[in-house]
């Protein structure tokens, strides 16, 4: 089993003990905050499957139908991650307006609060390292999952010290008030992480500092040379592509243009080896005289 499946399943187990305790938490004291906070674990748990089964196919190899790769399934595992935050933030609002229009006192709320801040805890652990294994292994699918989590810890610590301002001030009012604040920024996540996943799937560049990177290796590397333009980028799941054309000289042989390519691809893979690399060899009068310049 890949590292990155067997932290899906761990998600699930992790998702599945919080949303146990948060359902618990509602349960015990009717809050309408608390029930946001619930209902956000359930789209946490679901997430985790799909991170679960994203992951898993796109770890298949590359075939005659997807010479590329399977990796973009985890931009579409993220996509619907996001669209069910949506939903999610969509049911806060609906509880909200129904504890605004009829307001009931909070039972056992010391209780909820605790078993809710336990949830809390571990939920923040397991962001921690979702994010950290999300950057170390380039996976989009568990970088959105280690982020909605934070965002479920930020939200869950809000609505805890929310749920204790009502109960001490007896103003049954926050309680709504609260989950519908809790609403509108589970929304803006989820707004946030499809707009972020459907860059992947539309072939989106890198980060500018990646692509900077990138010119001064290929500017150091290209030594005989004249020049290399059309430099084009775009990320699919954990593999970046890159693609340019490298203009050389015209008394140079074929084995010669083909020996600075392979020192430009291994320069590249010593310190990106996520790069898939392609380059096309020009003579001189295709050269546009801009782009990267050879060292």
């Amino acid at each position: 089993m890949a590292r990155g499946e067997a932290i899906a399943i761990g998600s699930i187990g992790i998702g599945c003990l919080v949303l146990g305790l948060k359902g618990a938490a509602w349960w015990i004291t009717g809050s309408a905050a608390l029930y946001s906070d619930a209902l956000e674990s359930t789209v946490n748990v679901a997430a985790s499957l799909l991170a679960l089964g994203a992951l898993h196919f796109a770890a298949i190899p590359a075939d005659a139908n997807h010479p590329y790769g399977h990796d973009k399934a985890e931009f579409f595992a993220a996509v619907i991650e996001g669209v069910l935050i949506v939903i999610a933030a969509l049911s806060i609002f609906d509880e909200a307006w129904s504890t605004w229009r009829n307001p009931h006192p909070l039972s056992m709320p010391a209780q909820g609060i605790g078993l809710n801040a336990v949830a809390t805890l571990a939920n923040g652990v397991w962001s921690f390292l979702l994010l950290r294994a999300g950057r170390r292994l380039r996976s989009p699918v568990l970088e959105a999952d280690g982020r909605h989590l934070l965002a479920d810890v930020v939200t869950s610590i809000g609505i805890a010290l929310g749920v204790a301002l009502a109960v001490v001030t007896g103003r049954l009012i926050l309680d709504p008030l609260l989950a519908a604040a809790t609403g509108v920024y589970v929304l803006w996540s989820g707004m946030r992480m499809i707009s972020s996943s459907v860059g992947g799937l539309m072939d989106a560049a890198p980060e500018p500092g990646v692509v900077a990177r990138i010119r001064e290796l290929v500017a150091e590397s290209a030594v005989g040379a004249l020049e290399a333009h059309d430099l084009r980028t775009r990320h699919a799941g954990r593999l970046t592509f890159l693609e340019f054309h490298l203009v050389v000289p015209g008394s140079m042989t074929v084995a010669e243009s083909h020996a600075i390519c392979d020192r430009i691809e291994e320069t590249l893979q010593r310190e990106m080896s996520h790069l898939v690399v392609t380059i096309h060899v020009e003579p001189p009068e295709k050269a546009k005289h801009h782009g990267v310049p050879v060292l």
